[in-house]
């Protein structure tokens, strides 16, 4: 047996290394999530269909190419906690594993293809710092080392620094975010097709705010996708 193989037995027993989803101690050759949550975590399967119930989000509010989201949110499921891991508990990895999940999912669904960048949905200096790294950042790292899809995290900034949109209504959590981004570098955009990418999506208002900054922009193609949404 290796040093390796000693020195990472005393790092488990020490600090050991447990599923982002479920918990659980992690067996040797897993990462991140367990084989078993990755088999059971609740895919939606969107990337294929259009006319998907994220999409009629937006109908009459936005104009997006496609919209999707991986799988589906439910309160105290494993997708919640992979969420919470990654937003509350510093674990970037947990980020980068629903990045490489969503960038699985989009690789070959024809509503996705010629993606010229990423572009996350951007934090506020302030609240990235108190942080430590942006959240969105993470997922399309992820979604990166999947598809190759350039990250363009240069192109949108959050001007406002606004209050979290947990526990806000609908109206509340669209007043919250209107025109608080604004596009950089705009012309580099010009006749390009985006892809928006996000945590979770419940009313869709942040991503309708990134989307309005960005339409203005000449021959610009938009798209979007979440790690997760409100459950089926």
């Amino acid at each position: 047996m290796t040093f390796r193989f000693w020195f990472d037995s005393i790092l488990d027993l020490f600090y050991p290394r447990v599923c982002a989803a479920c918990g659980e101690t992690l067996l040797k050759d897993e990462e991140t999530v367990c084989l078993k949550c990755r088999y059971l975590l609740p895919r939606t399967g969107y990337e294929n269909h259009a006319d998907n119930p994220v999409a009629q989000t937006f109908y009459g509010r936005v104009k997006f190419h496609a919209v999707t989201a991986c799988f589906f949110f439910a309160k105290s499921g494993k997708v919640q906690h992979l969420i919470h891991q990654l937003k509350y508990k510093g674990n970037k990895e947990a980020g980068v594993f629903l990045g490489q999940q969503i960038g699985l999912s989009i690789k070959d669904a024809p509503l996705f293809q010629g993606i010229d960048y990423l572009i996350p949905v951007p934090l506020h200096p302030k609240r990235e710092k108190k942080r430590g790294y942006n959240q969105s950042l993470m997922i399309a790292k992820g979604i990166n080392e999947i598809t190759g899809i350039a990250i363009g995290d240069k192109y949108l900034i959050r001007a406002v620094n606004t209050a979290t949109q947990t526990k806000k209504s609908a109206e509340e959590r669209f007043k919250n975010v209107k025109d608080i981004f604004e596009v950089r570098f705009a012309n580099e955009l010009e006749n390009k097709h985006v892809l928006i990418i996000d945590d979770v999506l419940t009313t869709g208002s942040t991503l309708e705010s990134c989307a309005h900054a960005l339409e203005h922009i000449p021959g610009i193609v938009i798209s979007a996708a979440t790690a997760a949404c409100a459950g089926n």
